[in-house]
């Protein structure tokens, strides 16, 4: 795997690589909150080795800068995005987006439809009818969002993480949100970017879906069964945005299942992306 850096507008956002460094097509990995390229690096390694791929931290997380003027929004974390796929050379994405990484992602797809040429989605899409979760609604509250950081502990954090229907998280897994959530920037970036987003299955959600329904993209879904976050009965909405789109439910999965089943991730998502790349 190679490691570089890519920096737009003066933020720099650690990047991970596998396959040809030369292809303008590649597989492009998005994280969510509280996420970074370590999610993705099983993945990465099953890919077959003509395939390239991509995965970034996002300002505010994992590696990548924490600037007090960032726009934490999802027009500005798209925006982000596409800087850096364009600084990458990549010009066609194939997708595999999770958790806020679903909205980053596709709204750059909705306006670079040539560019997009499938999408992964892992528990994430195109929310209708979606109202936030708990911890959201904390989070969105000025103060009490604050408070929350400081009173989580890392047992606090397992407990509102894993679901207890689900395979539980690897321990590494959890310390990793703990550490990101204890870092003030990344604290920062959460709390405004909670802050700017309505609720998500509202007019911004049927708007996504009218922009890239007509696309009609290539799509795996992939949910966790148990995930506490978003209902699994999301997974079938997204046929309402990618008609064609083939959803896979992961019966002991929660919020991750790439990092809770990812044997079980993977068989699904390794074929698709496989017969997807390079026009299949």
């Amino acid at each position: 795997m190679r490691h570089s850096a890519v920096t737009v507008a003066g933020v720099r956002s650690p990047v991970a690589e596998v396959g040809p460094a030369e292809s303008g097509e590649a597989v492009v990995f998005v994280h969510g909150n509280p996420g970074s390229i370590d999610d993705w690096a099983d993945l990465m390694a099953r890919l077959p080795e003509h395939v390239r791929a991509v995965a970034l931290d996002m300002p505010g997380y994992g590696g990548a800068d924490r600037p007090g003027d960032f726009d934490y929004t999802a027009t500005g974390y798209a925006a982000h995005l596409g800087a850096v796929l364009d600084q990458l050379g990549v010009r066609q994405a194939h997708l595999v987006l999770h958790d806020f990484g679903g909205p980053w992602g596709l709204a750059w797809a909705a306006t670079h439809r040539g560019a997009a040429r499938s999408v992964v989605l892992v528990d994430t899409g195109v929310l209708l009818g979606y109202r936030w979760h708990r911890m959201a609604r904390i989070w969105r509250t000025p103060v009490l969002g604050e408070l929350s950081f400081r009173a989580m502990s890392e047992r606090t954090l397992r407990r509102g993480l894993d679901s207890r229907l689900a395979r539980p998280l690897p321990d590494d897994a959890i310390r990793r949100a703990l550490a990101a959530y204890r870092d003030p920037g990344t604290q920062r970036a959460v709390l405004r970017l909670y802050r700017a987003t309505p609720d998500p299955g509202k007019g911004g959600a049927q708007l996504l879906r009218d922009l890239l329904r007509p696309l009609d993209l290539p799509a795996l879904v992939l949910w966790g069964a148990h995930d506490p976050f978003l209902p699994v009965a999301q997974a079938e909405v997204q046929l309402e945005t990618f008609p064609r789109a083939r959803v896979v439910v992961l019966p002991d999965s929660g919020h991750w299942p790439l990092l809770d089943d990812p044997d079980g991730a993977a068989s699904a998502i390794v074929p698709f992306l496989t017969v997807q790349y390079a026009g299949g």
